[in-house]
């Protein structure tokens, strides 16, 4: 097996063939159990996206046989949040899906950006909304993680790769080479132990999603799958505000009950994850903007005039901002003409009555959301006094909000 997945993994000579009816045009990504390609679907004249399985899968005529009848689940579930499935099948020794294709990229991609709070509850609301849909339908995901949330050119979270972990482990050639399925930093504590699983890993794979998209960590990180494994099963997970302490103790709550070690103590319902991360969410929304001044006569028209919509997206990440802003809250871009940033008696007046679990800039007192990384009035740097990691690998002190060290590029533990 070892020497089939070698020549699988070097040799990719699918490109410009044909598959299931469709030509294969380039490769999308790659993981240790398949490949994604994009094709183009010539009956039909639309571009598809093809998961090919490596060629020992198709060896075997019982995972064949679970391979389509899993399939066949599948092309069942309609969600708006759940990628489309439309063919599956075997082909010139290989096993196939035939699925939608999302042009946006996925949520590992999106990650390297800076997300907004807002923008993180949206997604697990998305994602949680798929898993209850199946759930309520006895399919269990397995393999919930970033790279298999895929997002639409307007960052509408589908999910993919349902049921590939649980067909996975009823391969033989699986079997023989003692290989776990899924993905280690994102098991469950009872995935990680072999038990049976139900809807609640897939809970706990989604608080470690959150996790990761709050504090760019998994809440458990080591070079190797039984390091891991005994940190899921016996550790208690680091509090995000470890890492980024402007996470506000409501939202830090809802977390650490996803990732509960005992499936009993966790969210019982996806659902009830992301409803109650977002009121938590809303308990530190930013205060509304300060009013606009007094119309002048003088008939000079000024922004406030010119704006046409209660939003701004951020032409550099884009980011949703309000309005009224003049910087982007994830990247720090200017938006038009800078303000001043010396406060008016009014926002220092709202910045004295802002509720905790807000973040008063240091600049232009304004209330920002705990998240922020730069001012939404003035631009400053909102992460001014929160330390940055230091390498364990070279020793350079890097910026705060940095994942990886800006000298050897090693991950910042």
């Amino acid at each position: 097996m070892a020497d089939q997945e070698a020549t699988w993994r070097v040799h990719d000579d699918l490109v410009g063939k044909s598959l299931g009816g469709c030509v294969i045009t380039d490769l999308l990504g790659q993981g240790g159990m398949a490949r994604v390609y994009r094709a183009r679907q010539k009956h039909l004249d639309r571009d598809v996206a093809i998961k090919v399985l490596p060629p020992y899968f198709a060896s075997d005529q019982n995972f064949i046989l679970r391979f389509e009848q899993e399939a066949k689940s599948l092309a069942r579930l309609s969600h708006p949040h759940i990628v489309i499935i439309h063919d599956a099948g075997a082909e010139h020794g290989l096993l196939y899906i035939i699925m939608e294709y999302v042009a946006g990229g996925n949520l590992r991609d999106y990650m390297t950006q800076s997300i907004s709070l807002r923008e993180v509850t949206r997604i697990i609301k998305e994602v949680a909304g798929a898993l209850t849909y199946a759930h309520e339908r006895g399919i269990i995901h397995r393999d919930v993680k970033p790279v298999n949330v895929l997002l639409d050119p307007a960052k509408r979270a589908v999910l993919s790769d349902f049921g590939i972990a649980k067909v996975m482990a009823t391969s033989a050639a699986m079997t023989r080479s003692g290989a776990g399925v899924g993905t280690p930093e994102y098991m469950s504590p009872e995935q990680c132990r072999g038990a049976q699983v139900d809807a609640r890993a897939d809970i706990y794979a989604l608080g470690v999603m959150l996790y990761e998209m709050l504090t760019g960590h998994t809440p458990f990180e080591a070079d190797n799958y039984t390091a891991l494994a005994h940190s899921h099963i016996y550790e208690p997970p680091p509090p995000p505000s470890k890492y980024n302490p402007r996470i506000s103790p409501a939202v830090q709550a809802v977390t650490l009950k996803a990732l509960e070690k005992d499936p009993a103590n966790r969210f019982q319902e996806a659902m009830d994850m992301a409803i109650t991360l977002e009121q938590a969410a809303a308990a530190q929304a930013p205060l509304p903007p300060a009013p606009p001044p007094e119309r002048r006569s003088t008939g000079a028209p000024d922004d406030l005039d010119r704006a046409t919509s209660s939003s701004i997206i951020c032409p550099r990440c884009q980011s949703v901002n309000h309005a009224s802003q003049r910087f982007c809250s994830s990247c720090g871009l200017a938006f038009g003409q800078p303000r001043s940033a010396q406060a008016s008696a009014h926002m220092i007046a709202v910045a004295q009555a802002a509720p905790a679990g807000y973040v008063i800039c240091p600049a232009c007192q304004t209330p920002n959301d705990s998240l922020n990384r730069f001012c939404t009035r003035c631009g400053s740097n909102m992460l001014r006094g929160v330390p940055g990691r230091k390498c364990q690998k070279c020793g350079v002190q890097n910026t705060p909000g940095a994942r990886f060290c800006t000298t050897c590029g090693s991950a910042l533990g």
